[in-house]
Protein backbone atom coordinates (compact mmCIF):
# COMPACT_ATOMS: atom_id res chain seq x y z
CA UNK A 1 0.00 0.00 0.00
CA UNK A 2 1.54 3.49 -0.87
CA UNK A 3 -0.88 5.57 -0.39
CA UNK A 4 0.14 8.56 2.10
CA UNK A 5 -1.94 9.83 4.84
CA UNK A 6 -1.43 13.16 6.86
CA UNK A 7 -2.96 11.84 10.92
CA UNK A 8 -2.18 7.78 10.53
CA UNK A 9 1.17 6.04 9.56
CA UNK A 10 1.00 2.74 8.17
CA UNK A 11 3.72 -0.28 7.27
CA UNK A 12 3.68 -3.52 6.57
CA UNK A 13 5.97 -6.30 8.32
CA UNK A 14 5.36 -9.67 6.29
CA UNK A 15 1.49 -10.53 7.10
CA UNK A 16 1.00 -8.01 9.97
CA UNK A 17 -0.32 -4.59 8.71
CA UNK A 18 0.83 -2.00 11.59
CA UNK A 19 -1.54 0.96 11.41
CA UNK A 20 -0.55 4.27 14.49
CA UNK A 21 -2.39 7.25 14.78
CA UNK A 22 -0.12 9.67 14.59
CA UNK A 23 -1.29 12.98 16.17
CA UNK A 24 1.14 12.62 19.75
CA UNK A 25 0.89 16.18 20.67
CA UNK A 26 -2.71 16.07 21.16
CA UNK A 27 -2.98 12.37 22.61
CA UNK A 28 -3.59 10.82 19.50
CA UNK A 29 -7.00 12.16 19.46
CA UNK A 30 -9.73 11.80 16.69
CA UNK A 31 -10.33 15.02 14.25
CA UNK A 32 -12.34 14.57 10.63
CA UNK A 33 -9.20 13.81 8.68
CA UNK A 34 -8.01 10.94 11.32
CA UNK A 35 -11.50 9.33 11.25
CA UNK A 36 -11.57 9.09 7.53
CA UNK A 37 -8.11 8.00 6.94
CA UNK A 38 -8.85 5.14 9.45
CA UNK A 39 -11.42 3.93 7.54
CA UNK A 40 -10.01 4.82 4.08
CA UNK A 41 -6.57 2.44 5.07
CA UNK A 42 -8.75 -0.34 6.48
CA UNK A 43 -11.04 -0.58 3.58
CA UNK A 44 -7.65 -0.99 1.27
CA UNK A 45 -6.81 -3.73 3.73
CA UNK A 46 -9.66 -5.09 3.12
CA UNK A 47 -9.10 -5.93 -0.58
CA UNK A 48 -5.96 -6.71 -0.40
CA UNK A 49 -4.47 -10.25 0.65
CA UNK A 50 -1.00 -9.47 1.83
CA UNK A 51 -2.05 -8.88 5.16
CA UNK A 52 -3.48 -11.57 7.42
CA UNK A 53 -3.18 -9.39 10.71
CA UNK A 54 -3.95 -5.39 11.58
CA UNK A 55 -2.45 -4.00 14.55
CA UNK A 56 -3.55 -0.72 15.71
CA UNK A 57 -1.45 1.63 18.29
CA UNK A 58 -0.78 5.02 19.11
CA UNK A 59 2.02 7.09 18.83
CA UNK A 60 4.61 7.92 21.39
CA UNK A 61 4.62 6.36 24.50
CA UNK A 62 1.82 8.27 26.66
CA UNK A 63 -0.97 7.97 24.76
CA UNK A 64 -3.01 5.20 22.80
CA UNK A 65 -5.80 8.06 22.13
CA UNK A 66 -7.47 9.71 24.10
CA UNK A 67 -10.98 10.33 21.70
CA UNK A 68 -11.90 13.61 19.92
CA UNK A 69 -13.02 16.82 21.29
CA UNK A 70 -16.55 17.57 20.78
CA UNK A 71 -15.68 20.52 18.13
CA UNK A 72 -13.68 18.43 16.27
CA UNK A 73 -16.14 15.40 15.87
CA UNK A 74 -18.77 18.17 14.71
CA UNK A 75 -17.56 18.02 11.18
CA UNK A 76 -16.79 14.36 11.06
CA UNK A 77 -19.86 13.07 9.00
CA UNK A 78 -18.92 11.43 5.67
CA UNK A 79 -23.19 11.86 4.55
CA UNK A 80 -26.24 12.93 6.69
CA UNK A 81 -26.86 11.22 9.91
CA UNK A 82 -23.05 9.26 9.58
CA UNK A 83 -20.70 10.29 11.63
CA UNK A 84 -16.96 9.59 10.86
CA UNK A 85 -16.12 7.83 14.43
CA UNK A 86 -19.43 5.30 13.40
CA UNK A 87 -17.96 4.46 10.13
CA UNK A 88 -14.50 3.80 11.85
CA UNK A 89 -15.87 1.32 14.15
CA UNK A 90 -17.67 -0.15 11.36
CA UNK A 91 -14.20 -0.55 9.11
CA UNK A 92 -12.74 -2.45 11.85
CA UNK A 93 -15.94 -4.76 12.70
CA UNK A 94 -15.98 -4.89 8.89
CA UNK A 95 -12.62 -5.69 7.80
CA UNK A 96 -12.39 -9.77 7.57
CA UNK A 97 -8.65 -9.62 9.19
CA UNK A 98 -8.31 -9.84 13.02
CA UNK A 99 -7.25 -6.26 14.30
CA UNK A 100 -5.01 -6.48 17.61
CA UNK A 101 -4.92 -3.07 20.02
CA UNK A 102 -1.68 -2.16 21.20
CA UNK A 103 -1.82 0.22 23.88
CA UNK A 104 1.05 1.87 24.10
CA UNK A 105 -0.79 4.59 26.85
CA UNK A 106 -3.72 6.40 27.93
CA UNK A 107 -6.51 4.35 26.21
CA UNK A 108 -9.68 6.74 27.15
CA UNK A 109 -13.09 8.17 26.12
CA UNK A 110 -13.75 7.41 21.87
CA UNK A 111 -10.00 5.65 22.40
CA UNK A 112 -11.68 3.18 25.19
CA UNK A 113 -14.49 2.32 22.75
CA UNK A 114 -11.55 2.04 19.95
CA UNK A 115 -9.66 -0.82 21.94
CA UNK A 116 -13.22 -2.15 22.57
CA UNK A 117 -14.00 -2.78 19.27
CA UNK A 118 -10.75 -4.34 18.12
CA UNK A 119 -10.62 -8.32 18.32
CA UNK A 120 -8.24 -8.21 20.85
CA UNK A 121 -6.07 -6.38 23.22
CA UNK A 122 -2.29 -6.27 24.53
CA UNK A 123 -1.30 -3.16 27.17
CA UNK A 124 1.93 -2.21 28.25
CA UNK A 125 2.42 -2.36 32.19
CA UNK A 126 1.81 1.49 32.51
CA UNK A 127 -1.25 1.60 30.54
CA UNK A 128 -4.67 2.99 31.37
CA UNK A 129 -7.93 2.54 30.63
CA UNK A 130 -10.62 5.02 31.08
CA UNK A 131 -14.50 5.97 29.54
CA UNK A 132 -14.73 9.73 30.51
CA UNK A 133 -18.34 10.03 28.55
CA UNK A 134 -20.94 11.21 31.13
CA UNK A 135 -18.34 13.61 33.08
CA UNK A 136 -17.33 15.58 30.18
CA UNK A 137 -21.08 15.90 28.48
CA UNK A 138 -20.71 13.17 25.88
CA UNK A 139 -22.03 9.40 25.24
CA UNK A 140 -21.64 6.59 23.64
CA UNK A 141 -24.67 4.34 22.48
CA UNK A 142 -23.69 1.56 21.33
CA UNK A 143 -20.33 0.41 20.24
CA UNK A 144 -19.13 1.93 23.23
CA UNK A 145 -22.00 -0.05 25.42
CA UNK A 146 -23.18 -3.07 23.90
CA UNK A 147 -19.54 -4.26 23.26
CA UNK A 148 -18.16 -3.25 26.73
CA UNK A 149 -20.80 -5.33 27.90
CA UNK A 150 -20.01 -8.12 26.18
CA UNK A 151 -16.67 -8.10 27.71
CA UNK A 152 -17.27 -7.30 31.51
CA UNK A 153 -20.85 -7.71 31.79
CA UNK A 154 -23.81 -5.56 32.25
CA UNK A 155 -23.13 -4.05 35.98
CA UNK A 156 -19.52 -3.57 35.86
CA UNK A 157 -20.05 -1.69 31.61
CA UNK A 158 -22.33 0.68 33.56
CA UNK A 159 -19.88 0.89 36.52
CA UNK A 160 -17.16 2.03 34.05
CA UNK A 161 -19.52 4.56 31.97
CA UNK A 162 -21.21 5.98 34.97
CA UNK A 163 -17.97 6.13 38.01
CA UNK A 164 -15.55 7.26 35.01
CA UNK A 165 -12.80 5.57 37.49
CA UNK A 166 -9.36 4.83 35.57
CA UNK A 167 -8.38 0.93 35.16
CA UNK A 168 -4.82 0.03 35.21
CA UNK A 169 -3.76 -2.51 32.82
CA UNK A 170 -3.83 -5.23 35.45
CA UNK A 171 -7.17 -4.19 36.46
CA UNK A 172 -8.69 -4.27 32.90
CA UNK A 173 -7.11 -7.85 32.37
CA UNK A 174 -8.72 -8.91 35.32
CA UNK A 175 -11.69 -7.83 34.63
CA UNK A 176 -11.45 -9.31 31.01
CA UNK A 177 -11.43 -5.72 29.27
CA UNK A 178 -8.02 -6.80 27.93
CA UNK A 179 -6.65 -9.92 26.47
CA UNK A 180 -2.06 -9.67 27.66
CA UNK A 181 -0.17 -7.23 29.86
CA UNK A 182 2.98 -6.98 29.11
CA UNK A 183 6.37 -4.72 30.45
CA UNK A 184 6.43 -1.27 28.74
CA UNK A 185 9.83 -1.93 27.11
CA UNK A 186 8.53 -5.29 25.39
CA UNK A 187 4.62 -4.21 24.29
CA UNK A 188 6.06 -3.56 20.00
CA UNK A 189 7.86 -7.13 20.51
CA UNK A 190 5.09 -8.98 22.33
CA UNK A 191 2.34 -7.44 19.90
CA UNK A 192 3.93 -8.30 16.48
CA UNK A 193 5.07 -12.39 18.54
CA UNK A 194 1.06 -12.28 19.07
CA UNK A 195 -0.09 -10.51 15.37
CA UNK A 196 2.67 -13.49 13.84
CA UNK A 197 1.13 -16.10 15.85
CA UNK A 198 -2.26 -15.07 14.52
CA UNK A 199 -0.96 -14.85 11.06
CA UNK A 200 0.02 -18.72 10.85
CA UNK A 201 -4.10 -19.41 11.14
CA UNK A 202 -6.33 -20.13 8.82
CA UNK A 203 -7.65 -16.87 6.89
CA UNK A 204 -10.96 -17.95 5.88
CA UNK A 205 -11.48 -19.56 9.08
CA UNK A 206 -10.29 -16.27 11.01
CA UNK A 207 -12.87 -14.63 8.61
CA UNK A 208 -15.51 -17.22 9.12
CA UNK A 209 -15.09 -16.67 13.47
CA UNK A 210 -14.84 -12.91 13.13
CA UNK A 211 -18.16 -12.59 11.19
CA UNK A 212 -19.44 -15.16 13.44
CA UNK A 213 -18.75 -13.04 16.04
CA UNK A 214 -19.94 -9.55 14.38
CA UNK A 215 -23.32 -10.85 12.99
CA UNK A 216 -25.32 -11.25 16.44
CA UNK A 217 -24.61 -7.34 16.89
CA UNK A 218 -25.33 -6.79 13.09
CA UNK A 219 -29.22 -8.36 12.88
CA UNK A 220 -30.57 -9.01 9.43
CA UNK A 221 -26.86 -7.09 7.99
CA UNK A 222 -24.86 -9.13 9.83
CA UNK A 223 -26.17 -12.73 9.09
CA UNK A 224 -26.44 -11.35 5.29
CA UNK A 225 -22.71 -10.45 5.60
CA UNK A 226 -21.48 -13.73 7.21
CA UNK A 227 -23.97 -15.54 4.84
CA UNK A 228 -22.51 -13.44 1.57
CA UNK A 229 -18.77 -13.39 2.60
CA UNK A 230 -18.43 -16.61 4.10
CA UNK A 231 -20.90 -19.07 3.34
CA UNK A 232 -21.78 -18.15 -0.79
CA UNK A 233 -17.86 -18.20 -1.98
CA UNK A 234 -17.65 -22.02 -1.00
CA UNK A 235 -21.10 -23.03 -1.75
CA UNK A 236 -20.62 -21.48 -5.02
CA UNK A 237 -17.72 -23.70 -6.06
CA UNK A 238 -19.68 -26.81 -4.55
CA UNK A 239 -20.67 -29.52 -6.84
CA UNK A 240 -24.33 -28.99 -6.04
CA UNK A 241 -24.34 -25.27 -6.56
CA UNK A 242 -22.07 -26.12 -9.99
CA UNK A 243 -24.93 -28.76 -10.82
CA UNK A 244 -27.71 -27.19 -10.29
CA UNK A 245 -26.27 -23.96 -12.46
CA UNK A 246 -25.62 -26.34 -15.29
CA UNK A 247 -28.93 -27.76 -15.36
CA UNK A 248 -30.25 -24.44 -15.22
CA UNK A 249 -28.95 -23.12 -17.55
CA UNK A 250 -29.13 -26.26 -19.93
CA UNK A 251 -32.90 -26.35 -19.57
CA UNK A 252 -32.68 -29.82 -17.66
CA UNK A 253 -33.52 -31.60 -14.42
CA UNK A 254 -30.62 -31.56 -11.78
CA UNK A 255 -29.09 -34.71 -11.12
CA UNK A 256 -28.59 -35.41 -7.44
CA UNK A 257 -25.85 -38.03 -7.63
CA UNK A 258 -23.73 -35.39 -8.98
CA UNK A 259 -24.27 -33.00 -6.00
CA UNK A 260 -21.70 -34.87 -3.92
CA UNK A 261 -21.29 -36.01 -0.12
Amino acid sequence: MTQSYSTILYREEGPVGVLTLNRPEAGNMFNTTMCHEIRSCLDSIRRETRTRVVVLTGAGDKFFCIGGTKDELEETTLYPGAPATLEMYEAIERLQKPVIASVNGFAVGGGHVLHVVCDLTIAKESAIFRQVGPMMGSFDAGYGTWYLEDLVGKKKAKEIWMMNEKLTAREALALGLINKVVPDDQLQAATMEMANHIAKRGSYALAAIKHAFVARHGGALGLSRLTHDMMLPPYYNSRESKELAAAFNEKREPDPKKFGK
